[in-house]
C-alpha cells in the first residue's frame, strides 16, 4: 500500500456488534480499526492514547451518553471527526449529535455500505447522513411543535436523556462532574425552555416527539 491506512476507533457496549463492524471495516484496503471501547469514559482515554483519524460511537451507553462523549472529545480536540451509529432512528438525536460536533450520523438499520460510505465521507471532511435520517430531519422540521433538539444545548440533552432513564440528580452530576445543585438547575431550565411545568408533563412532550421510545430505559 503506497499510503498509511486511517485509523478507526470503535464505541460501543456490546462486543459482537465492535466484532462485527470491526471485521467490515477492515474489509477495506485502506482502514485499520486500532481501539475499541465500550463507554464515553473510556473512549475519552483510548482517544487521547491513539489519535485515531475517526471515532465511529453509539449514542446509548452505560454512564455518560454518545452526545456527552462527543462534546468531550470535541472539547479536547476541535479536529476530532466522530461518526454516530446507532438505533435511534430519531432527527432529536441527530441534530443534537452533529450540534455536539459528529460529522455525521447513520443508522444501525442501514445497509453495510451506507456506513462504509459514511466513514469514507467523515474522512474527508463531509457530514455523512444516512437517508432514513435524511427523511426524518425533513419531516420534522415541518412539524408545527418546536422540537427539543432545537431548543435544547447538547450538554441540557444530555441532562434531560439521563432523567428520561430514570437517573437522579446525583447520579446525573458524578456522570457528568457536575454539582447537584447544577443538574437541578439545568432540570428546572430544561422544562422551561420545553414549555412544560412538571416531570409528567417533560415526559409525555418526549414520547410525543419521539425521544422516549428511542431510549433503552433503565439503562444506567
Amino acid at each position: 500500500m503506497s499510503h498509511a491506512a486511517r485509523t478507526i476507533m470503535l464505541v460501543d457496549d456490546h462486543a459482537v456488534v465492535r466484532e462485527g463492524y470491526r471485521a467490515m471495516l477492515q474489509k477495506q484496503p485502506d482502514l485499520c480499526v486500532v481501539a475499541e471501547a465500550s463507554d464515553g469514559v473510556e473512549a475519552y482515554r483510548l482517544y487521547k492514547e491513539t489519535g485515531p483519524d475517526l471515532v465511529i460511537m453509539d449514542l446509548s451507553m452505560p454512564g455518560i451518553g454518545g452526545i456527552e462523549a462527543i462534546r468531550r472529545l470535541r472539547q479536547w480536540d476541535r479536529r476530532a471527526k466522530i461518526l454516530v451509529f446507532t438505533m435511534h432512528q430519531n432527527a432529536a438525536f441527530a441534530v443534537q449529535a452533529i450540534r455536539a460536533g459528529a460529522s455525521g450520523y447513520v443508522t444501525k438499520t442501514s445497509p453495510p455500505e451506507t456506513l462504509v460510505h459514511a466513514v469514507m465521507d467523515a474522512l474527508s471532511g463531509k457530514i455523512a447522513i444516512s437517508p432514513d435520517i435524511d427523511h426524518e430531519l425533513a419531516l420534522s422540521h415541518l412539524a408545527g411543535e418546536r422540537k427539543a433538539a432545537d431548543l435544547l444545548t447538547a450538554r441540557e440533552f444530555e441532562v434531560l436523556r439521563m432523567l428520561l432513564a430514570e437517573n437522579t440528580t446525583e447520579e446525573i452530576a458524578e456522570a457528568l462532574h457536575l454539582s447537584p445543585k447544577t443538574v437541578a438547575n439545568l432540570h428546572s431550565l430544561i422544562k422551561d425552555k420545553l414549555g412544560v411545568g412538571t416531570d409528567i408533563e417533560l415526559v409525555r412532550l418526549a414520547l410525543r416527539q419521539g425521544i422516549l421510545t428511542q431510549l433503552d430505559l433503565g439503562e444506567r
